[in-house]
């Protein structure tokens, strides 16, 4: 089993940044990647970015030169640095992690709204 806790949402201006948190705790040696998807009301849960164990990452276009993924190991701890925020960006984020059994664990969901 894996536990996530999202942090770091909150409500923010057109233009503005926020970076989200993501600790993860319990089994963690299984996770093969981690990720940040978003859901906006109405609209399917879609893919933000993603993170290996290695460092790669990869971006949805709609983000691509405005968000960063980034991991501290250490810490178990993903990061989600957003900048140059858009209304559009308005959803409920949610942190998942991949394991290697093919297993999905995902933390409980944290608001981000962008005023226009």
């Amino acid at each position: 089993q894996v536990q996530l806790v999202e942090s770091g949402g909150g409500l923010v201006q057109a233009g503005g940044s926020l970076r989200l948190s993501c600790a993860a705790s319990g089994n963690i040696i299984s996770i093969s990647f981690m990720a940040w998807y978003r859901q906006a009301p109405g609209k399917q849960r879609e893919l933000v970015a993603t993170i290996t164990r290695a460092g790669t990452t990869n971006y949805a276009d709609s983000v691509k030169g405005r968000f960063s993924i980034s991991r501290d190991n250490a810490q178990n701890t993903v990061l989600l640095q957003m900048t140059s925020l858009k209304p559009e960006d308005t959803a409920v984020y949610y942190c998942n992690a991949h394991a290697a059994t093919f297993l999905d664990y995902w933390g409980q969901g944290t608001q981000v709204t962008v005023s226009s």
